[in-house]
């Protein structure tokens, strides 16, 4: 059975990495398996995309002490945290579909899980559908220098349909962002995009651009894209844990991008944005990743 959908396959073809893709999709999993199970649980965060009850894509990030995700068995995953209060994200009383993505700066290690999850109580529970890890390109090493006592209990949001100068900068000095997204039939995604500051290109205050590098072959993000424009951003800003928000429309670009650049680029247009300026984890200045075109 294919793991991949129309979308993605177009995409494949188009690239001309079918064959590549048709290989590495072997490494999908449909249950968690060890390694990934005990990689999860060292993590102190976690990035989650799915939709709100507004059909709008939203990304965000749960942290917590090592432990915080815990596989149940092999096909459920216990997330011991919630989006907080202010949050785009808000868990609905139904079952939600959601993709998740750890990533391990220090490292450069990353795994991602896309499935169906149910809120009960103070945490989350992911049947999982896909699991599997990443290649470390890309991802800036870092670590965590601290780890704030206390964030507060509800910490300013800002809102706006657009971006301000001070968020377009931060935005133009990113080395890594989060982007989720889904198909037409709602199985939602999540994924890591790093490079060089400035690899992120503010086009007006609406309006991003970023190209894509070469990564699984896959397609998974690209293929959502080309089959459901909708999609979530989500800019951290690892020296305070502040979060940058940002919900809107992509398009996908196949003019030629620079040299180590994928097939293709997005053009994101900004249609909300929610910021909050503060959060728990506090990482060192970034290692760039030798790769980075």
């Amino acid at each position: 059975m294919n793991v991949f959908h129309s979308g993605e396959l177009a995409v494949q073809r188009r690239a001309g990495q079918a064959d590549i893709a048709a290989k590495v999709g072997r490494t999908v999993h449909t249950a968690i398996p060890e390694a990934a199970a005990r990689f999860l649980a060292e993590q102190p965060m976690v990035v989650i995309a799915a939709v709100d009850d507004a059909g709008s894509p939203w990304v965000t990030q749960l942290t917590g002490a090592p432990g915080f995700l815990r596989a149940l068995d092999a096909r459920t995953l216990e997330i011991a945290a919630l989006p907080g209060r202010g949050d785009p994200l808000t868990p609905p009383d139904h079952p939600w579909r959601v993709g998740l993505i750890a990533v391990e700066p220090d490292r450069r290690r990353r795994m991602r899980a896309n499935g169906t999850v149910r809120r009960i109580g103070d945490r989350l529970h992911m049947t999982v559908e896909q699991v599997y890890s990443n290649c470390p390109k890309y991802i800036s090493r870092r670590h965590i220098v601290d780890v704030a006592e206390r964030t507060p209990p509800e910490p300013e949001v800002r809102r706006g349909i657009e971006l301000d100068a001070r968020q377009q900068a931060a935005i133009a000095a990113a080395d890594a962002f989060f982007v989720g997204s889904t198909d037409t039939a709602g199985r939602a995604d999540a994924s890591h995009r790093g490079g060089d500051p400035g690899f992120v290109e503010v086009r007006a205050p609406d309006r991003l651009y970023w190209p894509e590098y070469r990564g699984n072959s896959m397609f998974m993000t690209l293929g959502n894209l080309a089959v459901e424009p909708r999609c979530g951003v989500l800019i951290p800003d690892w020296n305070t844990g502040g979060l940058l928000h940002l919900t809107g429309t992509a398009e996908l670009s196949w003019a030629a991008g620079p040299a180590g650049a994928g097939p293709a680029g997005v053009e994101f247009t900004v249609r909300a944005v929610a910021e909050r300026l503060a959060g728990p984890l506090r990482w060192s200045p970034p290692e760039l990743s030798p790769v980075n075109p």
